[in-house]
């Protein structure tokens, strides 16, 4: 499952968003944020189970303060890990309330863990610059939060984490079941995770 939504070798230091793509859409996201350096800076896993460092207290804390900041977003399944964080995030469509929608993400030539059977039609496209409604809006607000408080208590300065992110567009009920489950069970299989130790 994480090489389906995360390789280390893929996606490092490279632009991992569907180029076209309007992220402010309505839809279900899965995102993994990594640390800088890959660093286990939040924790440890101890008989299957995170253990939470005051940084990672943090960065849980800061995650769920997402819903306070911004409007028309909500959080469903998340972790904080030792060195990066799974999470779930809906962005809701404020003209039409009620179930969330399928982003619809096809486009040729694009990044096959983005191709999935039964998407058509071409891709949104986003608006010049980040739309502050948007994931990567979102993303960048929550690392700049967690990286102020975490230096602030350490004293320390710098970036916590890596420049980038990853994300997958959730397109099904079957698809949004499983990462969840991938998500909550992530401890479990910490050492074998594609994170483990780089």
């Amino acid at each position: 499952m994480s090489d389906l939504f995360y390789t280390p070798a893929t996606h490092h230091r490279r632009s991992i968003r569907l180029s076209d793509y309007d992220y402010s859409l309505a839809g279900l996201y899965f995102v993994t944020i990594c640390t800088k350096d890959r660093q286990c800076l939040f924790g440890h896993i101890e008989q299957g189970q995170m253990v939470l460092n005051e940084a990672g207290v943090i960065a849980h804390q800061e995650w769920e303060k997402s819903v306070e900041i911004r409007q028309g977003i909500a959080l469903h399944e998340f972790i904080i890990m030792p060195n990066h964080m799974h999470g779930i995030v809906e962005i809701m469509d404020t003209q039409c309330r009620g179930d969330w929608q399928v982003a619809q993400a096809i486009t040729k030539g694009s990044d096959q863990t983005h191709r999935s059977a039964g998407n058509q039609g071409d891709l949104p496209i986003a608006p010049t610059g980040l739309n502050p409604k948007s994931l990567g809006a979102m993303i960048g607000g929550y690392k700049a939060s967690v990286t102020k408080k975490v230096n602030d208590t350490r004293q320390t300065s710098g970036s916590v984490w890596q420049r980038n992110y990853y994300e997958h567009i959730i397109r099904n009920a079957r698809s949004h079941q499983q990462i969840a489950q991938y998500i909550t069970t992530n401890p479990l299989r910490w050492e074998q995770d594609a994170l483990y130790e780089l």
